[in-house]
């Protein structure tokens, strides 16, 4: 069996500029084995998605150790190595961020998510440096993936952003980031210079009108995430569906579903 440690560091190898890590974000077991099985190389979570799975609203509404339960699962279903969006890590101050590192720990994953929430740069970077502890205490080398929401929430001037995304993301990896995450950022351009501006590897989230992974390849990112984009698209499914019997009592809507063979053996051997 695959030690902690040894998927911790395979996460690392699998950041590589030019050569992404494509994780299309899961937030259950069905979703994580689906995933896997399509031909992940990891698997990560959404925080958005798991929130919704669990009943709460994204944004700091969720539950701390029901997220971590949720982890947990996805964890248990995959062989790959998982990295978990736990938002700004579910606590008020750096020592418990601290502690959620800790316990995300226990659950097997080996990476974390971590935003800054537009918090004052010193205080974000104090959360950073908490989760590397916490993971250096533990003996796991955790992917710490920081990111800053400059661009998401559209923070300050446009003209300022990038500089500030700069030296957000890079005071983080002074701090202990591994990788640095910009959400809200499609133009190649800006891209770009994210990648030559700060060293560390870089994620980025994509959607409908992102360049596509072998062009952000070329752009020299290292990571790509879909966020809650699957979950968006399997929930649409759910409510076409049950719109459908309730409005005209027909059942169209559920053609093309996968067959409760394909569902069973994700989990049979």
């Amino acid at each position: 069996m695959t030690s902690q440690q040894d998927k911790a560091r395979l996460l690392h190898e699998l950041h590589r500029a030019g050569e992404p890590l494509v994780l299309a974000n899961a937030w259950d077991a069905v979703s994580a084995r689906l995933v896997a099985d399509a031909g992940a190389r990891a698997v990560a979570t959404a925080s958005a998605s798991v929130s919704w799975t669990i009943g709460s609203p994204d944004g700091g509404g969720a539950d701390r150790d029901l997220v971590l339960a949720q982890t947990a699962l996805v964890v248990r279903a995959v062989e790959q190595p998982v990295t978990a969006d736990l938002e700004s890590g579910y606590a008020r101050t750096a020592a418990g961020v601290g502690e959620t590192v800790t316990a995300l720990l226990g659950t097997g994953a080996v990476g974390v998510n971590l935003e800054d929430e537009g918090r004052p740069l010193d205080e974000a970077a104090e959360r950073i440096a908490a989760a590397r502890a916490a993971a250096d205490a533990a003996d796991v080398p955790l992917f710490v993936n920081a990111r800053t929401d400059v661009f998401l929430h559209r923070l300050g001037e446009p003209e300022g952003r990038l500089d500030e995304a700069v030296r957000r993301l890079r005071a983080y990896v002074e701090a202990g980031a591994d990788g640095v995450f910009a959400p809200g950022v499609a133009d190649p351009q800006t891209i770009a210079a994210l990648v030559r501006a700060v060293p560390a590897p870089l994620n980025v989230l994509a959607a409908p009108g992102s360049p596509s992974v072998p062009e952000l390849a070329k752009l020299g990112v290292a990571r790509v995430s879909l966020g809650p984009g699957l979950a968006k698209v399997a929930f649409a499914a759910v409510r076409r569906a049950a719109e459908e019997v309730y409005a005209s009592g027909t059942y169209t809507a559920l053609d093309g579903g996968l067959t409760y063979p394909e569902l069973n053996g994700l989990f049979q051997g």
